[in-house]
């Protein structure tokens, strides 16, 4: 056979094997209905690792994987389809609904009693200001504090830096979401301007030591490679630093901090603009104790604990695809209570008014070793 012959064999078995899908799929909605009815889960392990076995012993061994893969996705879309056509609801998914409703009728607050790390001039102010048009900042010694002092109910939101566009993650915000329980309410992406600040009358070639946080210390590594015989000190906060370099007086030292704080602690700018790259975003996430939700949320943020078993992962990124939902990021963080086992970090992109957001959280409660939901918002830029 030609070319041609041979894709019309393949069209006619690609007919057979939609309408094939089609019954399966029918005939699983009808097994879902049973389930229901005698308050079974949708979800039988048991059975479907049976199925999978049957399957590759059927397939023979050169063909075993590729069937494998393949029914895997169709059991996760039967699943998939079966949750939808049942109309299930968890618990979580009625607490997200009653969140939507309160929403309804207020907008994200103008004023509150927020908590950052650092002291006055972070980074974490300047995104604090941008998301609050008349913030009462607390300051706290370290992103621990913040996290504690929304939890214990202090402050009514928090400030945390999650990521840069040029270092990557900020891992040990990312541990310590581990650690409490919150929502995320908002998140904002803060355009970020390093300078070099030192004390009245410094030049660059007086300069024998340099204060600043470790992502600003890596966000500036170009500019600091091209200097020789210069000390790096690692701070808490970039305004600490400046605030350090003010109050000692020394006229051979310099923080990488931002302009806002050369007029806050009298110090002069040196070099301005001292990142590797021009667009150097960071984002930050403003979290609540309480669960709230505003209009226009349409990115999601999740924590997952899967199975320490091959194929965990693909089966859960498998179920995002069969739902047409959209990851933007994906973190692993090792679990400090177990051997070489991960935490998963997920944000997604999916309005919270969508069908397939229900489906999605229905579907990761009842498939995943332990599910946090941290919370649906929208994006200032």
């Amino acid at each position: 056979m030609d070319l041609e012959q041979l894709r019309s064999r393949i069209d006619e078995i690609d007919s057979q094997m939609v309408e094939l899908f089609k019954d399966r799929m029918e005939i699983a909605t009808d097994i879902a209905r049973y389930k229901k009815e005698n308050k079974l889960p949708v979800l039988d392990k048991t059975r479907e690792r049976a199925l999978l076995n049957k399957i590759a012993e059927m397939s023979g061994e050169e063909f075993e994987n590729y069937s494998l893969r393949l029914y895997s996705q169709i059991l996760e879309l039967s699943r998939t389809y079966q949750h939808k056509c049942l109309g299930n609801k968890s618990e979580l998914t009625r607490k997200i609904e009653a969140a939507l409703d309160e929403s309804d009728k207020k907008s994200f607050p103008e004023s509150a009693i927020v908590a950052c790390q650092g002291v006055e001039g972070a980074y974490s102010t300047l995104a604090c200001e941008k998301l609050f048009r008349n913030p009462n900042i607390m300051f706290f010694d370290s992103w621990d504090g913040v996290f504690s002092a929304v939890d214990k109910g202090l402050c009514k939101y928090g400030i945390l830096p999650i990521e840069n566009s040029t270092a990557g993650s900020v891992n040990h915000v990312y541990d310590l979401m581990n650690k409490y329980k919150f929502y995320i309410v908002k998140s904002i992406r803060l355009k970020i301007n390093h300078s070099l600040l030192a004390n009245r009358g410094t030049k660059l070639s007086d300069i024998k030591e340099i204060y600043s946080h470790e992502q600003a210390i890596s966000q500036c590594s170009e500019f600091l490679n091209s200097l020789h015989g210069v000390k790096i000190t690692i701070c808490e906060n970039t305004a600490v630093a400046a605030k350090q370099v003010a109050e000692s007086g020394r006229s051979d030292v310099a923080a990488i901090s931002s302009n806002d704080c050369s007029m806050l602690y009298d110090l002069e700018t040196v070099c301005e603009s001292i990142q590797d790259r021009a667009n150097n975003y960071t984002r930050f996430i403003c979290i609540s104790k309480n669960l709230e939700i505003y209009p226009g949320a349409d990115k999601t943020s999740l924590m997952l604990t899967l199975p320490h078993k091959p194929g965990s992962l693909y089966s859960m990124l498998s179920m995002f695809y069969a739902l047409d939902i959209n990851i933007i990021k994906l973190e692993s963080r090792p679990l400090t209570d177990r051997d070489f086992e991960f935490m998963f970090y997920f944000d997604i992109e999916s309005s919270v008014y969508s069908d397939r957001f229900v489906q999605m959280i229905n579907e990761l409660e009842s498939t995943t070793e332990k599910f946090t939901y941290l919370g649906s918002y929208s994006e200032t830029v």
